[in-house]
């Protein structure tokens, strides 16, 4: 792993392999790569869903939309620049693991592409709540606002390579079994980059949202294994979902 961050080529390919499975952004094909061990990338794709949305935000605020308009747009922006990747998994976490009795049941569920009642509550809660604290973000100054949204999207990506390879998948198929265990050095590398995407807010405002994902991924670890035996990429998103909205509050609460 630390060799291969020392060669250009093969440091581009993990980014682009990276964004272009956390976007649907037309990147070209970097060729074979190990998925796994290309995740310290994840906050980097984080980045770019975070610049996009950010952008989004200023713009139309600078342009004279209300702040509650222009934050709507910066989620819809995000959505279609993600193709609600992660909403979906939260969606289906919530409708498998409120309504299924036993474990193959929750796991049916999840499968399940339609959703539930307890699917859309959770979406709506989420996207009331990011919702809610992009309108706080756009009036403020322009570099917070950047800030902000760069440091909430890298970091709740940085927490799924350490959340990978912390917890067992659940099951043998499946996208999350596709890709295997993370190595602990991929997801230190990914840690670290997330946590560093969080300084422009402040150091102290860095370590109260870092603290707040380790504390959710301990969590959901804890429910994943109660309710799953393991982790799924739905659970993989919902964990995205869960620590994007605690540092929008951490923000919320300390920088504006």
């Amino acid at each position: 792993m630390a060799s291969s961050l020392l060669d250009p080529k093969a440091l581009l390919a993990d980014i682009a392999c990276c964004v272009g499975f956390y976007t649907r952004l037309p990147i070209p094909d970097p060729g074979e790569r190990d998925f796994a061990r290309a995740q310290w990338a994840a906050p980097v794709a984080g980045v770019v869903v975070g610049l996009v949305i950010g952008a989004t935000l200023w713009l139309s605020h600078a342009l004279g939309v209300v702040a509650p308009l222009a934050a709507a747009l910066a989620l819809a922006a995000g959505a279609l620049l993600t193709g609600a990747l992660h909403e979906d998994g939260l969606a289906d976490v919530a409708d498998g693991f409120g309504g299924g009795q036993t474990r193959e049941r929750k796991l049916e569920i999840m499968k399940d592409s339609r959703v539930g009642s307890y699917g859309v509550i959770a979406l709506v809660l989420s996207l009331l709540m990011r919702w809610s604290a992009l309108a706080m973000l756009a009036a403020s100054g322009t570099f917070t606002m950047i800030a902000v949204l760069v440091g909430a999207h890298a970091a709740s990506r940085a927490a799924i390579p350490a959340f990978m390879a912390r917890v067992q998948p659940a099951r043998l198929d499946g996208l999350s079994a596709g890709v295997g265990r993370v190595d602990s050095q991929p997801a230190l590398y990914a840690a670290a980059i997330g946590f560093a995407l969080l300084l422009p807010g402040g150091f102290a405002f860095a370590l109260v949202s870092a603290l707040l994902v380790i504390a959710l991924s301990l969590g959901l670890e804890r429910l994943a294994m109660r309710q799953i035996g393991g982790q799924t990429g739905d659970v993989l998103g919902t964990l995205q979902q869960c620590c994007e909205i605690a540092v929008l509050v951490a923000a919320t609460t300390m920088l504006i």
